[in-house]
């Protein structure tokens, strides 16, 4: 956020600040499978997660959100928190979906490794690095009976997962300079990778930042550049 200076009289131009939740905990955010586009729900410790990241962010932002400044993944976890964490008015975002990890959806690093052939990481080798003989459909049916869809096909390389997240921006940034708060919620990996955009570095960067499931990060402008404010809380 820019400078509000000391004195309470002086003019200035107040920007908002961009805020970043990632969704509460799935079966796959603990099993450690890859989880981009499948549309798999919270599970019940990730509801409870949603409400209690609801009750940080009214404490950091008594002010709260403007009901045109929240947007939401269009899958399901994400719509879940969004609303579990108090927000029903919600416009969705389809830039801020989660990586599309293509053959290393629903399989963990080590099996997607296995299958590959090599030691295989999401952040330096991508989707796209995997062979077709892993392209493969399938219904999975999780703990509590649920049965979701797995589609594992070509996905995205980071560089396309970074052009979608520099496109969110694109889109929030006047509201932003307009001195609104905008709240985005969405995955761990584009959220990531959004804030290396935000700040103007590779996307790679990303890999650094730490994101837990149902916490908040705050970006935002301070003497003209843009910074990281806070982060995983």
């Amino acid at each position: 956020m820019s400078e509000n200076g000391q004195n309470g009289n002086a003019a200035m131009t107040t920007t908002g600040r961009l805020v970043v939740l990632r969704h509460g905990q799935t079966v796959w955010s603990e099993s450690g499978q890859h989880t981009g586009r499948t549309n798999i729900p919270l599970t019940a410790v990730g509801e409870q997660q949603a409400v209690a990241a609801g009750e940080r962010l009214r404490m950091a932002f008594p002010q709260g959100f403007d009901d045109d400044c929240v947007f939401a993944s269009p899958l399901k976890r994400a719509q879940q928190t969004a609303r579990l964490a108090g927000f029903p008015h919600i416009r969705t975002l389809d830039d801020i979906a989660e990586w599309d990890y293509g053959r290393a959806e629903g399989r963990t690093r080590q099996t997607v490794s296995d299958m590959g052939g090599f030691d295989w990481n999401v952040w330096s080798d991508g989707p796209t690095s995997l062979p077709e003989s892993m392209n493969a459909d399938w219904e999975e049916r999780l703990p509590d009976g649920t049965c979701v869809h797995v589609h594992a096909g070509a996905g995205e390389s980071l560089d396309e997962a970074a052009a979608r997240a520099c496109n969110a921006i694109e889109q929030v940034v006047p509201l932003i300079e307009a001195g609104h708060d905008v709240l985005l919620v969405a995955h761990a990996h584009i959220l990531r990778i959004l804030t290396s955009q935000w700040l103007g570095l590779e996307p790679g960067f990303g890999r650094l930042l730490r994101l837990d499931t149902a916490h908040y990060s705050v970006l935002s402008l301070y003497k003209g550049d843009r910074v990281i404010e806070r982060w995983n809380c």
